[in-house]
C-alpha cells in the first residue's frame, strides 16, 4: 500500500521563485542567507526518504484560474504539468511529471466522501506550485518525483473554511493510503505565513501569530482548524489566509507526526516565510 512519509511546510512568494537560481551567489548575501540555510536539513530529509510522489497543496494566482471561473478546490489529473510566464519575471522552470492513476484514485475516494472537485486533465502550475518544489528539490531535481496538484481557493471570498480544508486533509491521507501500490508520498503545503498585500494593513507581518501556528499544528492541528475566516484575515493579514493549504497537508497526516525542522524567516519581501519538516510515523 501507499504511505505517506511525512508533510513539508515552505512560503512560495514570487520573490523567492527569482532567487532560487541564483541561490549559491545568494548564501552570504545577508537578505537571503539566513532564508536558504534553513532548507538544508529539509532536502537532507527528502533525499533520504526519496519519495515516489508529492502532493502539492497550494494556491493559483491567475495562471491556471481566475475570478470568472475559480473552483473551491481542483485536483490535477494530467501526465504533466508545465509552467508559464505569470509576468512577475519568474524564470518558468521544467515541466512536473503527472501520475494520473493516483490522481483519480484520489478524485474518485475524495469524492466518495463529499467533497466537491474540480478535475483537471490539463493544468498550468504557478509559482505556488514550482516554488516549494524547486526549494526542495534544488537544483529543479525533481524529475523522478510525480506530483500531484491539489489547488483551493484562497482569492475569492467566500473561501473554505479551515475546518473544511483540515477535513480535505484528512480524506486525502486515507485516499493515498487506501492505495493498493508501494508507494513512498510526501505531502507539501505551501504559502503563508502572515502577510497582506494592500489596503490600510499592506505589510501586515504577525510574528506572533505565526509562531503559534507552527507549534500547535504539530501537535494540535484541530485548533487551528476551529478558527474563523474572519479570524484567520485578522490575525494573519488577507493573504496569510493561505495557512489553510498548511493545515490541508496537516490533515492528510495519519500517524503519530514527529518535528523533524522548523524554520521561520521575515526578512523577505512583505511575507513571513516558514518552513516545517513533519515526519508521519506508523
Amino acid at each position: 500500500m501507499a504511505q505517506i512519509i511525512g508533510g513539508l511546510t515552505t512560503s512560495h512568494i514570487p520573490a523567492i521563485a527569482n532567487a532560487v537560481p541564483r541561490e549559491d551567489a545568494l548564501r552570504n548575501d545577508i537578505y537571503w542567507k539566513p532564508f536558504f540555510d534553513g532548507y538544508d536539513k529539509a532536502r537532507r530529509w527528502l533525499h533520504a526518504q526519496n519519495p515516489d510522489v508529492a502532493v502539492v497543496i497550494y494556491n493559483d494566482h491567475g495562471l491556471n484560474f481566475f475570478l470568472d471561473k475559480l473552483p473551491t478546490f481542483a485536483i490535477g489529473a494530467a501526465f504533466e504539468y508545465r509552467n508559464a510566464d505569470e509576468g512577475w519575471g519568474i524564470p518558468t522552470t521544467p515541466p512536473f511529471t503527472g501520475d494520473p492513476e493516483l490522481s483519480w484514485h484520489i478524485i474518485n475516494s475524495v469524492s466518495a466522501e463529499d467533497f466537491d472537485l474540480t478535475t483537471c486533465q490539463e493544468m498550468l502550475v504557478d509559482h505556488g506550485f514550482t516554488v516549494p518544489m524547486s526549494l526542495f528539490w534544488k537544483g529543479n531535481t525533481y524529475s523522478d518525483v510525480r506530483t500531484i496538484p491539489v489547488c483551493i481557493n484562497t482569492v475569492q471570498h467566500p473561501l473554505p473554511s479551515p475546518a473544511r480544508c483540515y477535513r480535505l486533509g484528512q480524506a486525502i491521507g486515507r485516499a493515498v493510503e487506501s492505495y493498493p501500490r508501494d508507494l513512498k508520498v510526501v505531502i507539501l503545503g505551501t504559502g503563508g505565513m502572515s502577510h497582506q498585500l494592500d489596503g490600510e494593513r499592506a505589510g501586515f507581518i504577525n510574528k506572533k501569530f505565526d509562531l503559534e501556528c507552527m507549534e500547535k499544528i504539530v501537535s494540535r492541528p484541530e485548533e487551528l482548524a476551529g478558527i474563523s475566516m474572519h479570524d484567520l484575515v485578522k490575525q494573519a493579514g488577507a493573504q496569510g489566509v493561505e495557512f489553510i493549504l498548511w493545515l490541508t497537508m496537516r490533515g492528510a497526516l495519519t500517524g503519530k507526526v514527529k518535528q523533524i525542522d522548523r524554520h521561520y524567516h521575515v526578512a523577505i519581501s512583505n511575507t513571513a516565510t516558514g518552513l516545517l519538516v513533519l515526519e508521519n510515523a506508523e
